[in-house]
């Protein structure tokens, strides 16, 4: 009697504390969802553990009828288990390339956009609102006063901080999005004091810049990548030509580039010509598209969980090859890569990097090139992406590791 009671006993102290485990490899119906229910749950003050490496990194989070309820609600899978599976499931990764993270804090989210865009032309915004993730945006006149400092985690909507409009003069000069641009974004440097769209832009660089030393995590996809850099290099400097700002630009501007300042790319040179689709040599965009969709891809590298957590949580996927997608910026050639930065994925032997990440100050920075990564080539006008046929995206995942790693413990983010 005695012993049954004492197996029963058992039995009910590895039932008590279950939690749930949210995996994140293949058997995985909605992997973006997942994100969210993970992001409702530090919302809700629940400890979230995030498994590097386990089931394509899974999260642990103490069971409710609550979490359960937005999993069934959202299609994410889920499994209970006991606190004796849990203590197994952590024995294993401690014995192996893997780490359980805790997530202290859900991170306050911004977008920087301006205020012509459209909700589903950026890969972000798309994935934020489809996990149901909670976001804000700003702008030019945000970022100038302060209000960055409000927020943990800033993406760059696909800007070009050079004040060329995205260099789409030479084919889009007469459509009327692209004169609405321009008269949104030269009204707006006037209202701020400025004489041109490219001060204004560069000053707006300079803001972000000071964001990311003091602590911030910036995360940037397509021409805000390069162009960030380019406008951090050219503090200053005129690169426009007259199409774009009235008057030429500086003759002897590539010389007086400074690549000390800038966060991810060196030794690059600028590309002038207005009717040149191109802002400098950094873009791989060519060569992607002389490989065409079925032949281009990328490859994640492979960390350790216990020494390198961040790259570890940024390349967090059920997949480790993965298609490649074009956009104004597509990749980065290796060869203007800074020794500094982290190569998180790249096309393999092609010298070509896809996804980075590095270090600057106290804060982070993280590009990942290309627009959409369901969308081969996007095109201007091109009918928006509906996620709820990419449930499972490994493109659109890499976006989401990014909007979840800040809510790590600081102490690991300082490895």
């Amino acid at each position: 009697m005695k012993i049954s009671m004492l197996i029963i006993l058992i039995l009910l102290a590895g039932m008590i504390n279950c939690e749930i485990l949210i995996p994140m490899d293949i058997v995985q119906t909605n992997h973006l969802k997942a994100y969210g229910i993970a992001f409702t749950a530090l919302q809700k003050q629940f400890t979230v553990r995030w498994l590097l490496n386990y089931r394509g990194g899974s999260w642990l989070i103490p069971d409710s009828y609550e979490i359960e309820g937005l999993c069934h609600i959202r299609g994410v899978i889920y499994e209970q288990v006991s606190g004796g599976e849990v203590a197994a499931i952590l024995a294993e990764i401690e014995e192996s390339n893997m780490d359980a993270i805790i997530l202290e804090k859900e991170p306050r989210i911004a977008v920087y956009v301006p205020p012509n865009h459209l909700p589903w032309d950026d890969a972000v915004t798309l994935a934020l609102t489809y996990a149901e993730i909670e976001y804000e945006t700003l702008w030019d006149p945000e970022v100038l006063t302060g209000k960055l400092d409000d927020y943990d985690w800033l993406h760059l909507h696909h800007e070009d901080f050079t004040g060329q409009y995205g260099k789409f003069y030479s084919s889009f000069r007469n459509t009327p999005w692209y004169q609405e641009e321009v008269r949104i974004n030269e009204e707006m440097a006037a209202r701020l004091g400025y004489n041109k769209v490219w001060q204004l832009k560069h000053a707006v660089v300079e803001k972000i810049y000071e964001y990311v030393r003091n602590g911030g995590f910036l995360f940037a996809m397509c021409a805000a990548t390069d162009t960030f850099d380019i406008a951090l290099a050219a503090a200053g400097i005129d690169i426009c030509d007259a199409v774009f700002d009235g008057d030429g630009f500086d003759p002897d501007l590539n010389r007086k580039l400074d690549f000390s300042r800038t966060l991810a790319f060196t030794d690059f040179v600028l590309i002038t010509n207005p009717y040149q689709y191109e802002f400098s040599g950094i873009d791989a965009s060519d060569y992607a598209q002389l490989r065409g969709p079925e032949a281009d891809y990328f490859a994640l590298f492979d960390f350790s969980a216990k020494y390198d957590p961040v790259p570890t949580m940024l390349t967090q996927c059920h997949t480790s090859v993965i298609n490649g997608f074009l956009g104004q910026t597509t990749s980065f050639h290796k060869r203007f890569v800074k020794k500094s930065v982290i190569i998180l994925g790249e096309s393999p032997g092609m010298e070509e990097v896809k996804y980075l990440h590095g270090n600057f100050g106290k804060g982070t920075f993280t590009f990942y090139g290309g627009h959409d990564p369901e969308d081969y080539q996007h095109r201007i006008g091109d009918p928006e992406t509906v996620l709820d046929l990419h449930k499972n995206s490994p493109g659109y995942r890499l976006i989401l590791n990014n909007i979840l790693f800040p809510a790590a413990e600081k102490k690991k983010l300082k490895t």
